[in-house]
């Protein structure tokens, strides 16, 4: 069976001395939601990998064949109660949702995948700087794919370059989206679009501004309304740099970094300014909790009156060319390897900032999970990676899933 790597896909399991391990006994938890018996080992790799990495608040949510079995919160501070429903960030999770939203305004008519991105919306360079011809061919498709030209290895993350940003067009910060894109527009491509692939966040901060053109509705409330309501999801919602939503969860971090929040220059605890949620909108600024996400992940499993087969195909449409060397895929906003030997496909995302580490699987038989923590960094240096390896380990020792159902519970 081919394993639903995302991190550590091109490093093997990533299973470390803990996986299978039973979570240490001398561990003070608070710990919501329904206990189930014979998913208890789900329970165990939570416990035993928050308790390796000193992460405070983690959240569970495991479906069988589109039945919600788990739902369980964990937290080690006396401070903290999570329960089944509190919301984390997901960060780049969230690329999955700015990816259907395309998918579904091209269903209803109202764009083509085909389009460049520089007719949909303005990409106009600050004055005296002239925008890379190679623009002209960066259609969605290849924003969506992460094949639109931008390498941040080569050039940088420009949704983490606020100061510089600020600095070169002479705008205060916070900044927003028209800063980055007219920054950008100035800026030279990385390679020519389509010939490689290569993560971009910048992709995305410009999905969202076409989203937010083509409907008229902002990005939000597209989402909110054409894609989350339609499943009885009500919980979630674009997150905040410093107050939270109710029932969010607080962020830890061991690092500080200056505020991009204002010129003040002040030094802030790592998740609460030192980037931008409201320019990370379509790229990683949405919460929500881990059966959210997994109630989200089942809307790919069959086509229905949100995504029809048609979009279903184009969403896990095989990219023109940066197919992984371990075989996995970039498609519309999920990581997709298909099952050797076997028909289907496992499909993943992970997403990682200063206070959050966020992980969504879904399997080629029947199975799905959503993991999310309040920390992603600590002093030991082991891998957040790992959880995916976990909870694959969980998975394989359930010798009977259950027939009950808490969807209900959960979604009126």
């Amino acid at each position: 069976m081919a394993v639903a790597t995302g991190a550590t896909a091109a490093v093997g399991t990533g299973a470390g001395y803990w996986i299978g391990r039973p979570a240490d006994a001398a561990a003070t938890w608070r710990t919501t939601g329904t206990a189930v018996s014979s998913l208890a080992g789900f329970d165990n790799q939570m416990k035993a990998f928050m308790q390796a990495r000193g992460i405070t608040a983690g959240q569970l949510a495991v479906t069988y064949k589109g039945r919600l079995v788990l739902a369980r919160g964990y937290s080690t501070s006396t401070a903290l109660t999570v329960q089944p429903t509190s919301l984390f960030r997901i960060a780049s999770v969230s690329k999955s949702i700015t990816a259907a939203a395309i998918a579904k305004l091209a269903q209803d008519g109202k764009l083509s995948l085909s389009t460049p991105v520089a007719n949909l919306i303005d990409i106009t360079p600050a004055t005296g700087l002239t925008r890379d011809p190679r623009w002209s061919t960066i259609s969605l498709w290849k924003l969506l794919q992460h094949l639109g030209g931008w390498d941040r290895d080569v050039s940088g993350d420009p949704n983490f370059k606020d100061a510089t940003i600020s600095r070169t067009l002479g705008v205060p910060m916070e900044l927003r989206h028209a800063d980055v894109i007219k920054y950008m527009a100035g800026q030279k491509l990385d390679f020519d679009p389509g010939s490689k692939y290569a993560y971009s966040n910048f992709g995305y901060l410009l999905a969202g501004r076409v989203i937010e053109k083509v409907s008229g509705l902002s990005y939000e409330n597209y989402v909110k309304q054409k894609l989350l309501a339609p499943l009885k999801i009500q919980r979630m919602a674009l997150g905040w740099t410093i107050a939270k939503h109710s029932g969010e969860t607080s962020y830890e971090s061991q690092y500080t970094g200056p505020t991009v929040l204002d010129m003040s220059g002040k030094t802030l605890a790592a998740p609460y300014g030192s980037f931008s949620m409201r320019t990370q909108d379509a790229n990683g600024g949405w919460i929500a909790s881990a059966p959210d996400l997994v109630r989200w992940a089942r809307m790919f499993d069959a086509p229905s009156s949100v995504l029809n087969s048609t979009s279903l195909g184009r969403v896990w449409a095989k990219p023109s060319t940066g197919v992984n060397s371990s075989g996995w895929y970039y498609g519309l906003g999920w990581q997709i390897r298909p099952v050797t030997g076997g028909t289907g496909r496992n499909t993943w995302h992970t997403g990682s900032m200063p206070g959050t580490y966020s992980l969504l699987v879904r399997t080629y038989n029947g199975m799905s999970w959503a993991a999310v923590f309040n920390r992603r960094d600590d002093a030991s240096g082991k891998s957040y990676g790992d959880i995916d390896a976990a909870l694959w380990t969980a998975s394989r020792g359930v010798t009977s899933w259950p027939t009950h159902d808490y969807f209900p519970k959960y979604f009126a």
